[in-house]
């Protein structure tokens, strides 16, 4: 499964973000959320402020003050664009963050089958360790049932 524009590539043992790779047993969920850009909200939200009360006070002309509140709010649209960022959690270690572009409904299927992914692939490594478990455990049995119960027992040595 792949990403619209490729930053996000995810097969069944690995998920590859932005040139990083993870493997699926090391990462327990994805999750994803919008993030606004509060200082390019505060900078628009100033300028504009500012532009607007600097005309009303007559301290500036008519087209100063349109390019002014236009610039202003220009930046306030900036701001409120913001971006994605995706939230890695990684078994026993720091979380890993990516900040995306786009839309959250673009990254939400993808990072909900990730979190699927995650989970069968640590499901099947589960799997696979308790039928080494078992093959282990039947060899020993095996062993002990050949060599007779004292077979673990050191033998003893002499001492003079």
């Amino acid at each position: 499964m792949q990403s619209p524009d490729g930053r996000w590539l995810l097969t069944n043992d690995e998920l590859t973000l932005e040139g990083h790779s993870y493997s699926l047993l090391e990462l327990e969920q994805v999750s994803v959320q919008p993030v606004r850009w509060l200082l390019w909200i505060m900078v628009g939200g100033l300028v504009l402020g500012g532009f607007t009360l600097a005309f009303l006070q007559n301290w500036i002309r008519t087209p100063t003050a349109m390019l002014g509140m236009g610039i202003g709010a220009l930046l306030l649209a900036w701001g409120r664009r913001g971006a994605i960022r995706i939230r890695l959690h990684r078994l026993g270690r720091e979380e890993a963050h990516h900040a995306l572009g786009g839309e959250l409904q673009t990254w939400q299927p993808l990072a909900s089958e990730t979190n699927v992914r995650i989970y069968l692939r640590h499901q099947r490594a589960a799997a696979e360790a308790m039928a080494l478990l078992a093959a282990e455990q039947a060899a020993a049995a095996a062993e002990a049932a050949e060599f007779g119960p004292d077979a673990d027992a050191s033998p003893s040595i002499p001492t003079s």
